[in-house]
């Protein structure tokens, strides 16, 4: 990223006294027209975030022992799923930026302007998941471990859109590193931030608090990829800290951030959704199943999975890795005892069956010699 260095040197008493700052500039534009089309980066950060999280989230499915072309076939249903969810959770929670006195409701429709709740993508988006699982049989949980860290990281290149849009920014300082907002016009040469091209004009030096994010959202990419590796942990758990991880960071932006919203006792929703889902977050980490699916449990249609609430049938599956009881639950250590105890015995009694018939065969073959010798 280009830094402009402004500096202001005064003379002071024979000498020179100089404040040198080093400022983020702001892209001059984040629209391009191509004809009648207009070309936004905000879209395309956020479809190079898709296609990212999909071709990598893939790769590590079949690291894991998954088919090919499932994460595909799963983002089909997600990512649909997760863009709806994202502007809904954006637009409910900044409802007077549509439906106030000032707003426009069919505003709420143009998600091409930015706006996109992460809260919504993940709530929506996970049920869409949920259901592409279904359909294709394949395990949740194991999915979802496989596409924490690229998911986080699409939300990282997300964030560049917010830049290009000069929103999700914090309150005014000086710091070294703040980010200048430019004041943009239209074509008709009215203001518009947003959709406008820069004139040039500083309107103020802001906190960068999308690149906060991006920063810590890389951050916790890397150290998901160090505790998959090390530690081999599966049934959600790894998507579990993803949550955690990129909550705990959101909290303290939040508080960074200067801009409308909505606010409950003085503090902003995104704040109390942040410390809500972390715990959440936690608690499934540490009572989910430990341990991490074998590679046939991946496979389309290997075990029944059990429902989130069955706690101990989610245990056992997990206890139990590949096997099937009777029942057609999922198998207990008891289970895989008796069923290995029955292997044995069976394997046991062939055996014994098979030496019994070629001593009988041996003592035909000795009768038959000593009567044709007599």
């Amino acid at each position: 990223m280009t830094l402009r260095v402004l500096a202001d040197s005064v003379l002071a008493d024979g000498g020179v006294s100089g404040a040198v700052l080093a400022y983020i500039p702001s892209p001059a534009r984040g629209v391009w027209q191509l004809g009648p089309f207009p070309l936004r980066a905000y879209a395309l950060c956020i479809i190079l975030g898709i296609v990212v999280a999909i071709w990598w989230g893939e790769r590590r499915w079949r690291a894991r022992g998954g088919q090919p072309g499932a994460i595909l076939d799963v983002a089909m249903f997600a990512v649909p799923f997760g863009l709806v969810g994202g502007r809904l959770y954006h637009v409910a929670t900044d409802w007077q930026k549509y439906f106030g006195a000032d707003g426009n409701p069919v505003d709420a429709l143009k998600i091409y302007q930015g706006g996109l709740g992460i809260w919504g993508a993940v709530l929506l988006g996970g049920i869409g998941a949920w259901i592409g699982c279904r359909v294709y049989r394949i395990p949740l949980p194991a999915l979802g471990d496989a596409v924490a860290p690229p998911i986080l990281l699409a939300q990282a290149i997300g964030r560049l859109g917010n830049y290009f849009n000069q929103e999700l920014y914090g309150r005014e300082t000086d710091l070294p590193w703040g980010l200048e907002i430019y004041r943009r016009v239209g074509d008709d040469g009215r203001l518009d931030m947003m959709n406008g091209a820069s004139t040039g004009v500083v309107d103020k030096i802001v906190h960068p608090t999308f690149l906060y994010e991006l920063l810590w959202n890389v951050l916790v990419v890397l150290l998901l990829v160090y505790v998959d590796k090390r530690f081999r942990i599966g049934h959600g758990r790894l998507f579990a800290l993803y949550v955690a991880g990129y909550c705990f960071g959101r909290f303290f932006v939040e508080l960074m951030r200067a801009d409308e919203a909505t606010k409950i006792a003085g503090i902003r929703i995104n704040s109390f959704t942040s410390a809500v889902v972390f715990v959440g977050a936690i608690a499934y980490f540490v009572f989910a199943t430990k341990g991490r699916e074998t590679p046939e449990q991946l496979q389309p249609g290997a075990s029944p999975r059990p429902w989130p609430w069955q706690i101990r049938a989610l245990r056992a599956a997990g206890a139990a890795p590949g096997k099937v009881s009777h029942t057609g639950e999922p198998a207990t250590d008891a289970d895989a005892v008796a069923s290995e105890s029955a292997v044995t015995d069976a394997e046991s009694g062939a055996k014994q069956a098979a030496e019994s018939a070629q001593t009988a065969s041996e003592n035909t073959d000795s009768g038959k010699t000593a009567s044709d010798k007599s």
